[in-house]
């Protein structure tokens, strides 16, 4: 088994970035979910006040991103992925860690996301400190016609 240990370089994104963040993201979500965003929306998104990109880079090659808000004393993780052949590397990690910390100078108390019923990424979340605080029944809807429900976390985020 190789070492999992990488040096992940993570960088503020821009609107310029969104093309890159699509292809991360139509690699990571399956699309029987229903889970990935339009550029459309990603840009939408990011002409939002609060609204923040990070891209993490391995060996100068985009591997994954997290988009971020934060609104009064809440923020919210909207999206996060990361490459499937990256997964297991620490990338999710660093860019969730990243994504706390931002949240914390832009005077957050909580991160709170919202991800898919059965999502893999459900033990990444509980290691770092979220609990799940509800629930929307049928939420996503894949492509096949399948409703998925999404479960929403919440962590709380120490006075620095």
């Amino acid at each position: 088994m190789s070492d999992t240990r990488v040096a992940i370089a993570l960088a503020d994104g821009t609107a310029a970035d969104v093309g890159a963040v699509d292809r991360v993201m139509q690699a990571a979500f399956d699309p029987r979910f229903g889970e990935a965003w339009t550029p459309a929306q990603c840009l939408g998104m990011l002409s939002l006040p609060g609204v923040w990109l990070t891209l993490a880079h391995l060996d100068d090659r985009l591997v994954g991103f997290a988009l971020t808000r934060a609104v009064a004393d809440d923020a919210e993780l909207l999206l996060i992925a990361v490459l499937p052949d990256q997964r297991g590397r620490g990338v999710g990690r660093a860019l969730l860690r990243r994504a706390i910390d931002d949240a914390a100078v832009r005077g957050a108390v909580r991160l709170c996301l919202e991800m898919r019923a059965g999502n893999d990424a459900t033990r990444l979340y509980a290691s770092e400190g979220f609990a799940k605080c509800g629930e929307r029944r049928n939420y996503y809807a894949g492509r096949g016609g399948e409703r998925f429900d999404a479960h929403t976390y919440v962590r709380p985020i120490p006075g620095k």
